[in-house]
């Protein structure tokens, strides 16, 4: 029963928010961050404690304060993606403006492939709309399973529509694919803030032990393509902003544990970057230090 209201709910968003004129969309969205705020529920309490290490001098005045524009921030994201599929290819097309996209251009061009690692900042798919709709470039992603099935089945869906190829996270056969994709020049998009595996990556990120993904770093490795991290942010416009950092070089030395290994720091560097001057659009609700996790399995 339990699924099939998440489901429901999520398809009464998307049948719903997207016949919104945009700015009664937007206030619907801050109305609802607001309200979720004020309740002061796990996930809010969580993100202050993200937060917190990221605005290591911030009181509490100051985390309440990033906390709730943070949750104006997310619901921006729910709002412009129950909305995303009804806009205009060439509304998609001017709804983000990357700096230094030139390092995302000149790595196609060199036809080795790019891996764009992204954290989980502003709004990813409006990113990905915008590749395939500026610039005409089709890529590859990978989606976590969700539960239920229906509703992993309408992310799915949405994100083809928007012209991507999506791959499932489980089930072993992603990374050949995307290995692959990569050979033939392709662009593949993956978001790498957050290990949803075992085989996560150990990297100092604010000065703390977390875990990254290693499969970035791995397929570059392994094909040769560019590694590009990304970060996004908003600012008080209705376009998104972002920048594509310099590439993460391959290490000339060590074995490939060692080359993953720096390279993944390097990547979650680049992602600290970002997420600092913008910590506010950092979406990271769930416990992500090694510390908190401990401390949830204690």
């Amino acid at each position: 029963m339990k699924d099939r209201l998440t489901d429901a709910l999520y398809g009464l968003g998307w049948a719903a928010v997207k016949k919104l004129p945009e700015p009664a969309a937007t206030r619907l969205g801050s109305r609802i961050a607001d309200q979720v705020w004020k309740r002061r529920g796990k996930s809010v309490l969580r993100l202050e404690s993200n937060l917190a290490r990221v605005v290591p001098d911030a009181g509490p005045a100051r985390l309440a304060e990033l906390s709730r524009a943070g949750m104006r921030s997310y619901m921006r994201y729910w709002m412009e993606s129950f909305r995303l599929p009804s806009w205009s290819r060439d509304r998609m097309a001017n709804g983000f403006e990357p700096e230094d996209v030139h390092h995302l251009v000149d790595g196609l061009a060199s036809g080795r492939g790019v891996v764009i690692a992204l954290p989980h900042m502003g709004n990813y798919d409006l990113a990905g709309a915008w590749v395939t709709s500026r610039l005409d470039i089709p890529f590859t992603t990978v989606a976590e399973r969700l539960k239920p099935e229906t509703l992993y089945d309408r992310f799915v869906a949405y994100r083809e529509s928007l012209g991507m190829e999506v791959l499932p996270h489980t089930g072993g056969a992603a990374f050949g694919t995307l290995a692959r994709r990569l050979r033939a020049g392709g662009l593949v998009c993956l978001v790498a803030d957050r290990d949803l595996s075992a085989s996560g990556v150990e990297v100092t990120f604010f000065g703390e032990s977390a875990r990254m993904p290693a499969g970035p770093a791995l397929l570059a490795q392994q094909t040769g393509a560019v590694l590009l991290p990304v970060t996004l942010w908003y600012d008080d416009s209705p376009i998104m902003k972002g920048r594509v950092h310099p590439p993460v070089e391959v290490p000339g030395t060590g074995d490939r544990a060692e080359k993953t290994s720096s390279m993944t720091q390097a990547v979650a560097d680049a992602f600290a970057t970002g997420i600092a001057d913008h910590p506010e659009d950092w979406h990271m609700l769930q416990r992500l230090w090694l510390a908190d996790l401990e401390e949830r399995r204690a």
